[in-house]
C-alpha cells in the first residue's frame, strides 16, 4: 500500500503542481511563448544540426540525452546512505522548482539567442572573464562525461552480452525509420509501430544469441574493444545530421524506457510489494558524510543536474519547431525523468532487501541490498531489484531476462547521452577556442580531438581520479546555469525569481558539499592531495560565479531603475 500511496502522489504531483501550475506560472510571467518568431531550427536550418522537429520526437531525444544513467545511479546510492524517504523528498521538491525550471528556462533563453550555448549566453549576460572560465569547465566536465559513459557501457556490454545485439540493432532501425520520415513522409504512429516491434525482435535475438567478446583479441582486452567501438559509433553519430540518427534513435530509445519503465510501475502495482530498505538512516553517512549537502550532489539527474543545460543550450533548442512547444519538450521532459528516478527508488527499495527475511529462503548475494552494490554496483543492484519485482508478476519472464531488460534500457540511454555529449563538446569547443584556432571550426577535426581526449581518460582509468567530486562539479553548472539565466532575464526585465532563489541554493549547497568532500581528502590518514586541491579549485570557482553573477545582476537591475518606461 505504501509503494501505491508513494507512485500515486508523484505522478499526480508531478503532472499538476508541475507541469500544471508552476510550468504554467514560468510561461505566464517569464516565457510567454511566441509561436509567430521563427525558432533557430528554422531560421538557421543548416540540415544538419539545426533542423526542425516534430514534437514527440524532439521530446524523445532531449529525453534520451538528459535522462541516461543519471535518474538511476544518483537516487540507489542516496538510499543506501541516507534512506529512500529523504532521497523521495529531494526527488520531488528539486525537479519541479529547481530542475525542471534549469532546463525549460536555458531552452528558451537559448532558443531566443538563435541556438547559442548557454557559455556564451554567459559572455552576453555576465562578462568575457566569466565565459572563459565556464567553458574551460564545460570542456573538462564533458569529456569526463564521455569517458565515463563510454566506460559505463563498455563494461555493460560485457557483463551483459545478451544486450549487444539490441544495442545496436537499433541503429540501422532508427536510419530507416528517420529516414522514413523525413524523406518519405511516412505516418508517425505507423513507423513507430514497426519500428518498435523490430526493437523488440531485436531483444529476443540477443537473448538468444548473446555475443561475448573473448577476454583479449590481439593484445587488447574486451574491455578496449567495446571501448573504442562505442566511442568510434559516437564520432560518427555526432557528425551525422539529427534527422539521419541522432532524433529517430533517440525517439525509439524512450519506448525502450517507457516500456521497461511501464512495465516495473505494473509490477509494483501488481506485486504491491513491502519497502525493504530503510526509510531513514540519519543525517550522516560514513561513507559521503552529512545529509546536506551531500543528498544534494549525489542526486542530481532526478532531482536537478547542470548538464541538462548543456543539451538544452547545445542540440535541443536547434530543434525546436515552435516556442509553444518547449514547455512540454524541456519542462515536461524533465518531470518524466523524475518519475524514472521515483520509480528506480521503488523498484530497487522493495526488489532488493536490507536485511535477510526469517526463514533464509532468500539469496542475500543476488537479491540483498548492500550484497548487490557490492559485488556489482549500482548497474547490478538496479537489474535484480527490476528483475525481482517484474518476474514476481510475469514469472513466464523469469528473472533473468527482467533484469536483462532493466539493463538493456539502461545501457540504450547511457548510448544516447554518449553521443549528444561528444556533439555538445564539439559546440562548446568551437564556440570558446573557435576564434583563436579557426581550423577547430571543421567538425570532423574538433570531434576527432574530443574523441581522442576522452579515449585517453577512459582507457588509462584517470576518469577514477576525479570521479569522486564529479557530483558536486555537475551541481557546480547548474548553479552557474541559473545564475547566467538570472541574470539575463533581469537583463530582459523579466522576474528572475525563478532562478535566482534556486542558483543561489545550489551555488552554497555545492560549495558546501566541495569543502566537505576537500577536507575529507586532505584529512584521511592517506590524504588525497590531487582530490583535495581540487575540491579548493573547484571552491573558487564557484565563488568566482557566485561573486561575478552577483555584480552582473546588480548592475543590469541599476541600469533598469536608471532606464525610464518610455525607452524600455
Amino acid at each position: 500500500m505504501l509503494v501505491f500511496c508513494i507512485l500515486t502522489f508523484s505522478c499526480l504531483y508531478f503532472y499538476f503542481i508541475g507541469y500544471r501550475f508552476y510550468g504554467g506560472l514560468l510561461d505566464k510571467d517569464v516565457i510567454q511563448p511566441d509561436d509567430s518568431k521563427a525558432p533557430p531550427a528554422i531560421e538557421q536550418n543548416d540540415g544538419v544540426d539545426y533542423v526542425p522537429s516534430k514534437p514527440l520526437v524532439l521530446f524523445g531525444h532531449n529525453f534520451a540525452s538528459i535522462a541516461g544513467a543519471g535518474p538511476v545511479i544518483g537516487p540507489i546510492v542516496a538510499m543506501h546512505h541516507f534512506g529512500w524517504a529523504v532521497t523521495i523528498c529531494w526527488i520531488l521538491l528539486g525537479n519541479v522548482f529547481i530542475g525542471a525550471v534549469h532546463d525549460y528556462v536555458t531552452l528558451m533563453v537559448s532558443v531566443r539567442n538563435r541556438g547559442s550555448s548557454i557559455a556564451d549566453i554567459a559572455e552576453g549576460s555576465m562578462g568575457m572573464h566569466a565565459k572563459t572560465v565556464f567553458s574551460a569547465f564545460l570542456l573538462l566536465a564533458m569529456l569526463l562525461v564521455i569517458a565515463v559513459f563510454g566506460v559505463v557501457a563498455a563494461k555493460t556490454l560485457i557483463a551483459q552480452p545478451q544486450t549487444v545485439f539490441p544495442t545496436f540493432a537499433i541503429i540501422p532501425i532508427s536510419i530507416v525509420m528517420g529516414w522514413a520520415i523525413y524523406k518519405k513522409s511516412a505516418n508517425l504512429t505507423v513507423a513507430s509501430i514497426i519500428a518498435v516491434l523490430c526493437l523488440l525482435l531485436s531483444i529476443y535475438v540477443g537473448f538468444k544469441y548473446p555475443i561475448e567478446l573473448p577476454p583479449e583479441i590481439l593484445g587488447l582486452s574486451s574491455f578496449k574493444i567495446w571501448f573504442v567501438v562505442l566511442l568510434a559509433y559516437a564520432a560518427i553519430a555526432s557528425v551525422t545530421p539529427v534527422q539521419v540518427l541522432l532524433q529517430p534513435r533517440d525517439y525509439l530509445s524512450t519506448y525502450i524506457l517507457f516500456g521497461s519503465m511501464s512495465l516495473g510501475i505494473i509490477g509494483l502495482l501488481w506485486v504491491r510489494p513491502e519497502l525493504n530498505t530503510p526509510a531513514f538512516l540519519g543525517g550522516y553517512s560514513e561513507g559521503q558524510g552529512p545529509v546536506w549537502p551531500m543528498l544534494f550532489v549525489l542526486v542530481a539527474c532526478g532531482a536537478v543536474s547542470g548538464f541538462h543545460s548543456l543539451v538544452a543550450g547545445g542540440t535541443t533548442s536547434k530543434q525546436l519547431a515552435k516556442e509553444s512547444e518547449g514547455r512540454f519538450i524541456s519542462y515536461g521532459g524533465m518531470l518524466t525523468e523524475g518519475v524514472v528516478a521515483i520509480v528506480t527508488v521503488l523498484l530497487v527499495g522493495s526488489g532488493l532487501y536490507w536485511v535477510a527475511p526469517a526463514g533464509g529462503v532468500v539469496d542475500m548475494q543476488t537479491l540483498g541490498f548492500r550484497e548487490t552494490l557490492k559485488s556489482g554496483g549500482w548497474i547490478l543492484a538496479f537489474g535484480n531489484g527490476y528483475g525481482n519485482v517484474v518476474s514476481q508478476m510475469l514469472p513466464i519472464l523469469g528473472f533473468s531476462i527482467s533484469s536483462m531488460i532493466a539493463v538493456l534500457a539502461l545501457n540504450t540511454f547511457v548510448l544516447t547521452t554518449l553521443d549528444s555529449g561528444v556533439r555538445i563538446t564539439r559546440f562548446i569547443t568551437q564556440e570558446s577556442i573557435g576564434k583563436k584556432l579557426p581550423f577547430l571550426y571543421d567538425k570532423y577535426l574538433a570531434t576527432g580531438i574530443v574523441i581522442f581526449l576522452a579515449y585517453l581518460i577512459g582507457a588509462t582509468d584517470g576518469w577514477q581520479k576525479i570521479w569522486p567530486i564529479f557530483g558536486a562539479t555537475n551541481q557546480l553548472i547548474a548553479a552557474v546555469a541559473l545564475f547566467v539565466i538570472s541574470s539575463y532575464l533581469i537583463g530582459i526585465r523579466k522576474p528572475a525569481k525563478y532562478t535566482l532563489y534556486p542558483a543561489v541554493f545550489m551555488i552554497v549547497t555545492t560549495i558546501g558539499a566541495l569543502a566537505w568532500q576537500g577536507f575529507k581528502f586532505l584529512s584521511s590518514p592517506q590524504p588525497n592531495y590531487f582530490l583535495g586541491v581540487t575540491s579548493l579549485i573547484l571552491i573558487g570557482l564557484a565563488v568566482f560565479v557566485g561573486i561575478e553573477g552577483w555584480r552582473s545582476i546588480r548592475t543590469n537591475r541599476v541600469e533598469n531603475l536608471q532606464t525610464s518606461p518610455s525607452k524600455a
